[in-house]
């Protein structure tokens, strides 16, 4: 009984992994919902200054040579490709 617990709760998570994916990966003109950032600690904390906190509407404005213009909250923001793929999003 101990072990389908287990597995139930191994399952549960791989499903909702499955349904983030990063910024890095959004088409242009496509609005999402950010759900996690995995950066490191400084880095959340610079994302965060700028609108990327959990449940935020992010706007996909375009991409250039790996690079991303979003719009949050209304501002245009810039964001490097390396970056854009650690913030997880869900399509709104």
């Amino acid at each position: 009984m101990n072990m389908s617990l287990i597995e139930k709760n191994r399952q549960q998570k791989s499903k909702s992994n499955l349904s983030y994916i990063p910024l890095s990966m959004i088409k242009p003109k496509t609005q999402v919902v950010v759900k996690s950032i995995s950066a490191k600690n400084y880095i959340r904390k610079f994302l965060s200054d700028l609108g990327f906190v959990q449940d935020a509407m992010v706007n996909v404005i375009a991409k250039f040579s790996g690079n991303i213009i979003v719009s949050v909250k209304g501002t245009r923001i810039g964001i490097d490709k390396s970056i854009a793929s650690e913030i997880m999003t869900s399509i709104a």
